[in-house]
C-alpha cells in the first residue's frame, strides 16, 4: 500500500450566489435560464477554495489553521466526502472517520448506543467488529449513564465527547477532527490529543483544525495555513504557527512567503 494517505492536486471549490433580487422560487428560477452559464458571471461565484496542491502521509498529525473563512472546514468537508469539488482532485487512501461539527453523523432519535453501530455500520464494520470496540468507546466518552438515550437529549459536551469517542475508536485510517474540540472541558480535551497522539503511532492520519495554536503546536508533526482559500504555507508547526501570529499581529495584513 502507497504510504500516501491525502493527495489533493489544484483541488478548488466555488458556490454560487444568488443575487439578492431572487426573492421567489420561480423567479429564481426563470432568471437561471437568462443568466450566463455559472463560472462566465465572476460576481456570482464565491471561491471557497483555490488550487490547493498537497500530499500528506500515513502516520502524520496535521494542524490546519487560518482565519475564519479559510476555507478550512470546506477542504474537510470534501475530504469527508459531504461535499464534491469544482475541480481538482482530492485522492484519499483508506476509511475516513470525521467530527466535523457537533451531532454529525448521528440520528436524534436514536440512542448513544445505536448511534455507535449506525456509524460502524457506516464505515462498513460488521456488528461483531463494532461490539469488540463498544465497551471502550463508551468508557472513553464519559457518558455511560447516557447510552441508552436518544442523543436529541444530548448536552453539546455529551455529543462532542461521544462523537470523538466514535470516530476515535471505529477502524478507519483517517481521522478528521474539525474545531468541536474547543467545546469540552480541559480534561477531556487533553484525553483526547492524547488519543490522537496514540493513532498516530499507529498509522493513523489525522488532520486537525482549531484556532487553538498551543495544541497544534503540543501534538501535531505538520501545519498547513490556509488564508483566502489557498495555502499560504506548510512547514512543521513552530514554523507556521510564528508566521501565523507575526501575519495576524501585523497591521498591513501582508501574507508572507512560507
Amino acid at each position: 500500500m502507497s504510504n500516501v494517505s491525502i493527495k489533493l492536486a489544484n483541488l478548488s471549490k466555488a458556490y454560487k450566489v444568488r443575487p439578492k433580487r431572487d426573492r421567489g422560487f420561480l423567479s429564481g428560477k426563470l432568471l437561471d435560464l437568462l443568466r450566463p452559464a455559472s463560472g462566465q458571471h465572476g460576481e456570482d461565484l464565491v471561491w471557497a477554495l483555490r488550487d490547493l496542491s498537497l500530499e500528506l502521509k500515513h502516520g502524520e498529525l496535521v494542524g490546519f489553521i487560518g482565519p475564519n473563512g479559510a476555507g478550512k472546514s470546506t477542504l474537510l468537508k470534501i475530504l469527508a466526502r459531504i461535499t464534491k469539488p469544482t475541480s481538482g482532485i482530492g485522492y484519499v487512501n483508506g476509511r475516513i472517520g470525521s467530527l466535523l461539527e457537533v451531532g454529525t453523523g448521528f440520528h436524534p432519535e436514536l440512542t448513544g448506543r445505536e448511534n455507535i453501530f449506525l456509524n460502524g455500520s457506516i464505515l462498513g464494520m460488521t456488528r461483531k467488529e463494532i461490539n469488540s470496540k463498544l465497551e471502550e468507546i463508551i468508557d472513553f466518552s464519559g457518558v455511560e449513564h447516557q447510552m441508552d438515550t436518544p442523543v436529541k437529549f444530548f448536552s453539546t459536551g455529551q455529543y462532542t465527547r461521544l462523537g470523538f469517542a466514535v470516530a476515535a475508536h471505529l477502524e478507519s485510517e483517517i481521522l478528521i477532527v474539525d474545531e468541536v474540540l474547543a467545546v469540552g472541558d480541559a480534561e477531556f480535551q487533553s484525553k483526547c490529543l492524547n488519543k490522537m497522539l496514540l493513532l498516530t503511532g499507529e498509522g493513523r492520519t489525522i488532520l486537525f483544525v482549531s484556532h487553538q495554536l498551543d495544541m497544534v503546536l503540543k501534538v501535531c508533526t505538520k501545519a498547513v495555513w490556509l488564508n483566502g482559500g489557498r495555502i499560504i504555507g506548510t512547514a512543521e508547526p513552530k514554523t507556521i504557527v510564528s508566521k501565523y501570529e507575526h501575519w495576524v499581529n501585523s497591521s498591513d495584513k501582508m501574507l508572507p512567503v512560507v
